[in-house]
């Protein structure tokens, strides 16, 4: 069989579709409750087709099974985004801030594509995204009674984490052949395992983006805004060899041909529309338990908004004298700064809807309710209890642990992910720790060559700095032996003279890094250079702290779906609605154009139009739109895109549906299945649905795909991309 068939053959290898999702039955009077709620798998459409039909679907609900079909065949995974085909000459549609990252590789002072914008007017212009891939689904396989299998004679929580680890890697290598990579999901929590078999295409290029000013109009101001005014799309291509196979990038590369792309809408959107998004939302913890979540509000949140506020802080006072830092550090302080204010987002909505109290009262309804079962919830009850003793023993170091995570050095990361490299290849591959793999190589060496590109030594050494500090602030206790004796003391002196040792570094410079990938485990304990020195002395508590965390994992394996279980028949028994938390794997969700009443009694209508721009916009970033946009706004070009109801271009619309991180650049379609639209964004209020959902306050922002085609028609002209798509 050829590749290109092969691709899209989709073989769901279910027992039946009523036996999988079982856990997923509801009434149909639950489902229309609970329409605008829940990131349902595809499979599970079927079963709530009354509920679609109701909002509007004209596609019948089984199509949308089909996978490698149309319209979800051109749905694709970025990895930490959705994107879709858009063209039969491998034309990727996607959100600027998920581009951000290609953007920025491409960008230097002289030649910022992030202020300026990019577009190639040929194929030969595209510019690499860099380590940027795009996944095309191509096969699920259910593989949950092999897991179970495969972790039912471990005596320990570490042993059990270790066979699941090992039974993962073996699954991985036997699906990874001839370009594909696969992936394990855990749904509900380890109720059921499934096998996610992805074309992996490697060879992916920037073709456009808008100017900033456009993609990123709002900025973090208008960041869970509402309303919007956001040109948030970008498109990539993807590429592969002359034989039609994955490949890394390549001058002689050609265009990948999808079997299947979305077609544009030719109709008008309206309030009360029928829209779903398919996408690969990354997260969600609606299931998690009271003491969990609590931390998280209280602890969680809080702590690490206010680190990336710090650093951004930082990464902005060193950037007003330095184009090169303001470049270098534009990708993950976007990042920072979303997270943060997504973060705020939540803990005030959060606060609004009391929601520990809530999550707290609706785990005690599950617990009585177990009791009221006698002997049969006994073993979910102290499943539950262990849960929290384990829970508790994570709390106690887990500023620590935040501290070595989020920690930014770039010297320091890459000698300690060299070194581990190096540690990890003395083993069989199939042996080796998940990253460290011949399957991962080849993205580490590009995040080395890239460092470049994302690196400026004072400003690592500030981040470092910033992060030494928070660590010597840290109890006894947490302190690690290591650290404290590669440091040698406990004064700001101390720390001075580690940062001076570090910037002697020659890992500062690729080709001394690059060097480094092919070296052995002795070779490396045998270096004076003092970040694989540092890299060299931590190695082994952060194995220790590595197999502490593989235990918990271990025994969550067993007692999160026993649990969990006991959840999700409770709320059966109430009509609630099932559905798995998100833990980016392919998801739909489906509701209506509609807008919403604000806390303070403002009504928000659905849309909002191109002279709002005018109205906002300063003329100082982030609200300074070109020129070019606001002559036409107001000479009134705009050259057929106009709704009537609005006298104008719409912008942004609002919808009714439930999305998380992930469902960024996820296509919006309309009954019909075609596109209408990219999601990019949820409104302040909607954040907190991360954990809760809230179906009053819950809204999706997306870009209107009238407003893309105006801006590439009128404003940063594209007129052969448009072609392309089949558009004028």
């Amino acid at each position: 069989m050829k590749l290109q068939s092969k691709i899209f053959t989709f073989k769901l290898k279910y027992p039946t579709l009523k036996q999988t999702l079982a856990l997923a039955l509801f009434s149909s009077y639950s489902l229309v409750s609970y329409a605008q709620e829940g990131m349902w798998v595809p499979q599970q459409l079927p079963e709530i087709s009354n509920a679609l039909k109701q909002a509007g679907l004209k596609l019948p609900p089984e199509q949308l099974t089909q996978l490698t079909g149309d319209p979800l065949g051109a749905v694709l995974s970025l990895g930490n985004c959705t994107a879709s085909f858009v063209s039969p000459q491998g034309l990727v549609v996607t959100n600027h801030h998920c581009a951000y990252g290609a953007i920025q590789l491409n960008s230097t002072p002289e030649k910022n594509l992030i202020k300026n914008g990019f577009y190639a007017a040929t194929h030969q212009d595209e510019l690499s995204a860099g380590n940027a891939k795009v996944f095309v689904l191509d096969e699920i396989i259910d593989v949950t009674k092999d897991v179970q299998q495969a972790i039912q004679n471990a005596k320990t929580g570490l042993e059990r984490a270790n066979l699941f680890d090992q039974f993962e890697k073996e699954l991985i290598s036997k699906c990874e052949t001839d370009g594909y990579r696969c992936r394990l999901y855990s749904f509900f929590d380890g109720i059921t395992y499934r096998l996610f078999k992805n074309l992996e295409l490697k060879d992916i290029r920037l073709v456009y983006a808008p100017p900033s000013s456009i993609g990123a109009y709002g900025g973090e101001v208008d960041n869970f805004m509402w309303p919007r005014h956001t040109g948030d799309f970008s498109f990539y291509r993807a590429y592969v060899n002359k034989d039609g196979k994955p490949a890394a990038y390549h001058k002689d590369n050609v265009p990948y041909k999808p079997k299947h792309w979305l077609k544009f809408t030719d109709k008008p959107l309206a309030e009360g529309d029928f829209v779903m998004i398919a996408g690969y939302p990354g997260s969600t913890n609606r299931y998690a338990l009271s003491d969990e979540f609590t931390n998280v509000v209280e602890w969680l949140y809080p702590t690490t908004s206010k680190h990336y506020q710090n650093m951004i802080t930082l990464v902005d006072n060193a950037a007003k004298n330095s184009p090169d830092i303001d470049v270098k550090y534009a990708s993950i302080k976007h990042r920072w700064g979303n997270r943060s204010k997504n973060y705020n987002g939540q803990l005030e909505g959060f606060k609004r809807i009391d929601a520990i109290s809530v999550k707290a009262q609706e785990e005690a309804n599950v617990l009585n309710w177990l009791k009221q079962q006698g002997d049969k919830g006994k073993s979910a009850l102290d499943a539950h209890h262990r849960l929290q003793e384990l829970n508790q023993k994570a709390r106690e170091n887990q500023a620590r642990d935040l501290i070595l995570k989020e920690s930014v050095g770039a010297l320091t990361s890459s000698a300690i992910s060299l070194y581990r490299l190096s540690i990890e290849k003395e083993k069989p591959n199939s042996e080796r720790e998940k990253g460290y793999q011949e399957r991962d190589i080849a993205s580490i060496e590009s995040n080395l060559k890239q460092m470049e590109r994302r690196y400026e030594p004072s400003m690592d050494k500030q981040l470092q700095r910033y992060w030494l500090q928070e660590y010597l602030k840290l109890p006894t206790q947490q302190r690690i032996a290591a650290i404290d004796k590669w440091l040698g003391g406990n004064t700001e002196q101390d720390i001075e003279k580690a940062l001076e040792r570090l910037s002697q570094s020659e890992l500062k410079i690729a080709e001394n890094r690059l060097k480094w990938l092919t070296a052995d485990k002795a070779t490396f304990e045998k270096s004076d250079d003092p970040a694989i020195q540092y890299a060299v002395a931590i190695m082994p508590t952060l194995l220790e702290l590595e197999n502490e965390t593989k235990a918990i994992k271990g025994e969550n394996l067993v007692l999160r779906p026993l649990y969990l279980q006991a959840v999700i028949d409770y709320q059966k028994t109430i009509g609630k609605a099932i559905y798995p938390d998100a833990n980016s794997s392919l998801r739909l969700t489906f509701g209506n154009v509609v807008g919403y009443t604000k806390l303070n009694g403002e009504v928000q209508t659905p849309f909002t139009k191109v002279e709002e721009i005018t109205a906002k916009d300063t003329g100082k970033e982030p609200f300074d739109a070109p020129k070019a946009l606001l002559n036409a706004i107001a000479e009134k070009r705009y050259a057929g895109y106009q709704d009537e109801k609005l006298n104008s271009v719409p912008v942004n619309f609002l919808s009714n549906l439930d999305i998380t991180g992930g469902n960024s650049g996820s296509p919006m379609l309309d009954s019909e299945g075609k596109l209408i639209g990219l999601a990019f964004d949820g409104n302040w209020e909607s954040v907190s649905s991360k954990a809760i959902f809230d179906e009053k306050m819950t809204r999706v922002i997306g870009v209107d795909q009238r407003y893309i085609r105006w801006i590439m028609q009128e404003i940063y002209p594209a007129l052969p991309l448009l072609q392309e798509m089949n558009l004028k």
